[in-house]
């Protein structure tokens, strides 16, 4: 089993809070997760499926069943099945405000978000439980990563078997999960539209173009862009503006989050295959982003930044509105720090400066610029 950089952080929350909602995905792997908890942590806890049918049954009265397991955590799997559950567990809580009360996984349902935001405000703490990352595989396995993505299932198969694993999870994720999340919506229509936007990974979100190249209206490519946003697929990266008296770009960018997904869509099958593909330069900066982000403190928060004059970077990293670190993504092995980039920096004035390409060495260039290496972002951001 890859040892997940999560496990510390969910044991703290659960020593604090008496509820603990671990958010992500479809089989990125919170069910994994939990029950490794369980087992090292709380061999006592009681642990419920939603999908499972002996399990829901045993909820047909939830408060008379819950109300047994006072000093025992309860794990529920799937919950965004059960919403009504939400009331009852703030109740139930709040009779008696014990930490490590329950530990709830949910398939990134907005209703997750909404009802519990609602319901359970200062009760409960969240996680998002994000594909493998660098730090979890290793980073001498980066290329692994990129070309299968960090789906638990997809990463650990060979190539053959991660494709189709991927094809397999896109169905399903289509025909039977954003269903049962409660969007009604045609599978048909909603693939075409992830096909159209992986072969626009990391470009500004246009509605009106996509939605005459679909032949839909504008309102109903943003309702399945945020079908996507909800569910963990895609990222809506917004630009950062605050404070700047220039002309800046205010549309935000769209990137498939996970790398091997994106390959999927476009039938990319082999890092042979991927390093000839137009869309290798697209598929790595997306890739790199959402590996830094992975990782990335908290308190560090996620924009790009573009001006109509052409001063751009990538990624850059804010804490208080103030940038920290600014990111130029490069597919070279002999990167070059572009005009758009100084400008950007002169504009922001950054305290660290990365330019990221897929070579093996990392090394300081002129104006305290840094050419760094995939393998050591870890150690860079560390280090910030």
């Amino acid at each position: 089993m890859i040892k997940r950089i999560y496990k510390k952080k969910i044991i703290n929350f659960l020593e604090k809070f008496p509820i603990v909602a671990i958010l992500g995905a479809r089989q990125v792997g919170k069910t994994t997760l939990a029950k490794f908890i369980k087992d090292k942590y709380f061999k006592d806890a009681i642990y419920l499926d939603l999908e499972y049918p002996p399990d829901t049954s045993k909820l047909e009265n939830p408060e008379i069943f819950l109300s047994q397991f006072e000093d025992r955590l309860v794990i529920i799997d799937e919950i965004q099945r059960k919403p009504e559950l939400f009331e009852l567990l703030r109740a139930l809580v709040d009779k008696k405000r014990n930490p490590a009360r329950f530990l709830i996984l949910g398939s990134a349902s907005p209703d997750i978000l909404k009802r519990t935001s609602e319901t359970l405000a200062g009760r409960i703490a969240y996680i998002e439980l994000k594909p493998f990352s660098l730090v979890e595989i290793g980073k001498e396995n980066w290329k692994n990563l990129w070309i299968k993505g960090g789906f638990p299932e997809s990463y650990i198969g060979s190539l053959n078997d991660s494709f189709v694993w991927r094809e397999f999870f896109i169905k399903t994720f289509l025909e039977r999960d954003i269903p049962q999340i409660g969007f009604r919506i045609e599978a048909e229509n909603i693939r075409k539209f992830w096909l159209m936007i992986a072969h626009l990974q990391n470009q500004l979100w246009n509605s009106s173009q996509i939605a005459n190249n679909l032949g839909v209206t504008a309102p109903t490519v943003k309702h399945y862009l945020d079908i996507l946003h909800y569910t963990y697929m895609v990222r809506i990266l917004q630009p950062f503006f605050i404070n700047i008296k220039k002309r800046l770009i205010k549309t935000p960018k769209i990137i498939l989050k996970d790398s091997g997904i994106l390959h999927c869509l476009l039938n990319i099958r082999s890092f042979d295959e991927l390093i000839v593909n137009p869309n290798v330069g697209a598929s790595w900066e997306g890739f790199v982003i959402e590996e830094i982000l992975k990782i990335k403190p908290d308190y560090l928060q996620p924009y790009f930044y573009r001006t109509r004059a052409g001063a751009e970077i990538d990624l850059i990293l804010t804490e208080a509105n103030r940038v920290k670190i600014a990111i130029e993504i490069k597919f070279s092995l002999t990167p070059k720090v572009e005009k758009g980039f100084y400008n950007a920096i002169n504009d922001l004035k950054p305290k660290f400066k990365w330019i990221v390409y897929p070579g093996d060495e990392s090394y300081p260039i002129k104006n305290n610029i840094w050419i760094v290496s995939i393998k050591d972002i870890p150690k860079f951001l560390e280090n910030q």
